[in-house]
């Protein structure tokens, strides 16, 4: 790939990866209940389905699912009810008062922040289509086609874990300080709570 591709393609994955989304309130919302250093668990499952989405649009299979409105939908609905389940189960979390900080950024697993960084991302269809109409832009066909996939997938990763990481995960560490309190508490797991459902409703209803 070409130096002025690669920057272009970079370019692009930085201003994507900035596009706030069920990724971005996924990785802030670990890093305050987890912590900043444990969160990148989270990122890590968001990583894994990005692999998948750029496997499956390298295989053609994009297309399939862009091209049947009832393979879209399903997968489409399916991920707005898993962002509903975490909306809603955040949302009626009852606020510990006696909360031990310490304690609590050891209390999810980092196995429980992988897949649910996994399934909020793979289960979100317009990242499959956008893909589709992505990656293209970045490859030329009469060149060797698998060092192109790998460079564009090793980079959008790259940038991705970077923004997610040091900046939404490190963003939401200025507001650990709320969860020392059970009022801190409640208005952080409804907000986030909220924002998952209104990114829900959004990619339910937004075609």
């Amino acid at each position: 790939m070409q130096l002025s591709l690669w920057l272009a393609l970079a370019g692009a994955c930085v201003l994507i990866s900035f596009t706030p989304g069920a990724g971005a309130i996924n990785t802030m919302n670990n890093s305050l209940n987890s912590g900043f250093r444990r969160s990148i668990w989270g990122v890590l499952g968001q990583q894994v389905a990005l692999v998948v989405h750029v496997i499956i649009v390298a295989l053609g299979v994009g297309v399939l699912v862009a091209e049947s409105p009832f393979l879209f939908n399903v997968i489409r609905y399916a991920g707005a009810a898993y962002l509903v389940f975490l909306g809603i189960r955040l949302f009626i979390l009852t606020p510990d008062p006696e909360r031990d900080l310490t304690a609590a950024l050891t209390r999810v697993s980092a196995w429980s922040m992988f897949r649910r960084g996994l399934w909020v991302n793979l289960l979100n269809p317009k990242a499959l289509v956008f893909f589709l109409a992505f990656m293209p832009q970045f490859i030329r066909p009469e060149q060797p086609l698998i060092p192109q996939y790998l460079v564009l997938t090793v980079t959008v990763i790259a940038i991705d874990i970077v923004i997610m990481w040091l900046f939404f995960a490190a963003a939401a560490t200025s507001f650990q300080r709320f969860t020392n309190t059970a009022r801190g508490q409640k208005i952080l797991n409804r907000t986030f709570g909220t924002l998952f459902v209104v990114v829900a409703v959004m990619l339910a209803l937004i075609h």
